[in-house]
């Protein structure tokens, strides 16, 4: 896994390039905005078994044949497996968006997920719905301008989003 600053050093040196003055302006954007992005970081896990939860609870309200007898989610440890892997993926897109960089959640945490649901039988889709969720959930607490690093958020918070998506894509 790298940082936004090590993959940037990394893809310049195996081009034999200088850093351009765009990168460096990205990168300074991104020291800029860093206690919003710590912010958002702070609230999403302080909140993460609240999001989870209340994410498990309305797939499980729109999909009820989940948790019905057969279903997917039937069964206490059925049922702490699903919480569990909503748990995972949450705390990788912590660190995703803490690192300003999508390759940890990738590597460690999506790369093969698919295949596994498709092997254990689970509805890849019922979990995308619930990494929706999630990401309204997420998005909402960090996106609440009380107590935090005053300033406009929006391109923090589409880039939230986006882990979510990718997430979501990864499991559909």
């Amino acid at each position: 896994m790298f940082d936004a600053f090590t993959k940037l050093v990394s893809q310049a040196d195996a081009q034999g390039q200088y850093i351009s003055a765009d990168q460096l302006s990205a990168l300074s954007a991104m020291v800029k905005d860093s206690n919003k992005r710590m912010d958002a970081v702070n609230r999403i896990t302080s909140n993460s078994s609240t999001i989870v939860a209340n994410a498990a609870r309305s797939l499980f309200a729109e999909q009820p044949q989940l948790i019905n007898p057969g279903g997917n989610a039937y069964t206490s440890r059925r049922m702490a497996a699903c919480l569990r892997d909503m748990e995972i993926i949450l705390r990788y897109v912590t660190y995703a968006i803490f690192a300003g960089d999508a390759s940890v959640l990738e590597d460690r945490c999506l790369n093969g997920l698919r295949e596994t649901y498709l092997a254990l039988g689970t509805p890849g889709a019922s979990v995308a719905v619930g990494v929706e969720k999630m990401k309204d959930a997420a998005i909402a607490i960090a996106n609440d301008t009380n107590g935090i690093t005053p300033g406009d958020c929006s391109s923090l918070m589409a880039e939230i989003g986006s882990y979510f998506d990718k997430a979501a894509g990864a499991v559909a």
